[in-house]
């Protein structure tokens, strides 16, 4: 009759589980979830010192106990005891005042449902209902938003994948041009993988059965965050990559416009540098920061700003860069086309085109929206940024691969060559069609 777990075990661990992931705390709904059990913990602990210390009364009556949900005193048979709402509600200040009920039956047992659930009325430590509506608008909301860039990664992935081959395979398409754009397809490739791969062990995680207070250690222990951890290092990682080896697009156009008569194979090794390792530079102090002083939940969360301009400011630099390049690059363009150059290469023109279109998408939504993180911007500012974000970053890979690959008159003139070359040497095959 003193079992302080009391027989609501599984219902109370879910029905917290819901309350806090679906609470109107504006940001980091997991890091609401750490902090609630921190305090749910703490209010636990003064329950059972409360209980321990505390005299029994004489005779007949309901024993103390700890439900999972609130801390219950010994009751007299035939009345309904009240508390306070507990402490450790994320909501708690709008409630504080309210009180949650249980009863206490004529034979000294806590009044059950179903025999076995203990019954309570907490219907006045429940957020408002106004509250609940907006949140369940913001995580319509969220889970469209989620949709459109899952949609924008696998498509992007699905299209990266198909140049990477085309540029690989095809023999006549072997340069440092394309050797360059490989190596950029391969950076928004691996940044879709990363983002989708993050989501599954996300969902993975939050979507577990949580029954015991053991479940909830583990679900927020550093060991069941690390895999999303290292898919954000990556993702981190690839969206600077990004960057720089859009650089490397721009620079590398900017050198043959200007007619620059250097070996390309020199250059091409400073590319790679340029690309794969200038990323490094600044991923492990942001690693290293992030794990020893703000090493919560994925390390998504923003609490010092100065860990994140660690990798902001050069994602910054580089499109900044972009377009004092475009700007070069437009110029140099304009004074060519005025003097009508005969000769002038027409892959050097298409590609500046190319990289004319995407060095502003590149760089433009980033400085608009670089100094307005999630943690900071609100409403429908809020949301506006993250729509754009989204939208832009999730296709960009797809525009990317279009632009410098299946819209490239080069590789259409060899993919049809070897369409031709194929039904020469299956003539059964193209007759019977």
């Amino acid at each position: 009759m003193r079992d302080v777990l009391g027989s609501g075990y599984r219902r109370s661990l879910v029905h917290l589980a819901w309350m806090c992931l679906f609470s109107s705390v504006p940001h980091g709904g997991a890091k609401v979830l750490e902090k609630t059990f921190e305090e749910w913990m703490r209010y636990r602990d003064e329950c059972l010192r409360r209980m321990a210390s505390e005299p029994y009364p004489a005779g007949l009556f309901c024993n103390r106990t700890f439900d999972m949900y609130a801390c219950w005193p010994d009751g007299s048979p035939g009345t309904a005891v009240n508390v306070s709402c507990p402490f450790y509600l994320p909501w708690f200040e709008k409630v504080k005042h309210g009180l949650v009920s249980c009863r206490c039956g004529a034979d000294g047992q806590w009044v059950t449902v179903n025999g076995s659930q203990p019954w309570r009325d907490y219907s006045q430590c429940e957020e408002e209902m106004e509250s609940t509506v907006e949140e369940e608008g913001a995580r319509r909301l969220m889970v469209s938003f989620k949709v459109l860039y899952t949609v924008g990664y696998s498509l992007s992935l699905l299209t990266l994948v198909s140049a990477l081959l085309i540029l690989t395979v095809f023999r006549k398409l072997r340069c440092t041009r394309n050797y360059i754009h490989a190596n950029l397809f391969a950076s928004f490739g691996l940044r879709a993988t990363s983002v989708m791969v993050k989501d599954a062990l996300l969902e993975k995680r939050w979507g577990m059965e949580v029954v015991q207070v053991a479940d909830w250690e583990a679900l927020l222990s550093h060991e069941a965050a690390l895999g999303c951890r290292v898919a954000q290092v990556l993702m981190q990682y690839c969206i600077l990559a990004n960057h720089y080896w859009f650089l490397v697009e721009a620079v590398y156009l900017y050198k043959l416009l200007i007619g620059a008569v250097f070996s390309e194979k020199n250059y091409y090794r400073l590319y790679l540098y340029l690309g794969w390792g200038t990323p490094v530079v600044f991923v492990v102090p942001w690693m290293a920061a992030k794990y020893l002083k703000e090493n919560v939940e994925c390390w998504a969360l923003n609490e010092n700003m100065a860990y994140w301009w660690i990798i902001r400011i050069p994602i910054l630099l580089a499109s900044l860069i972009n377009l004092l390049i475009f700007m070069r690059i437009l110029k140099v363009i304009l004074a060519k086309l005025r003097a009508n150059q005969k000769g002038y290469a027409d892959y050097k023109l298409r590609l500046a085109k190319a990289t004319l279109t995407l060095i502003p998408l590149f760089g433009i939504h980033e400085v608009v929206f670089i100094f307005a993180t999630d943690e900071q911007t609100t409403g429908i500012l809020r949301y506006v940024k993250v729509f754009f974000t989204l939208f832009l970053n999730s296709f960009q890979g797809f525009l990317v691969a279009v632009l410098y690959c299946f819209a490239n008159k080069e590789v259409k003139s060899e993919m049809k060559k070897k369409w031709q070359l194929w039904k020469l040497d299956h003539p059964a095959l193209c007759c019977a069609q």
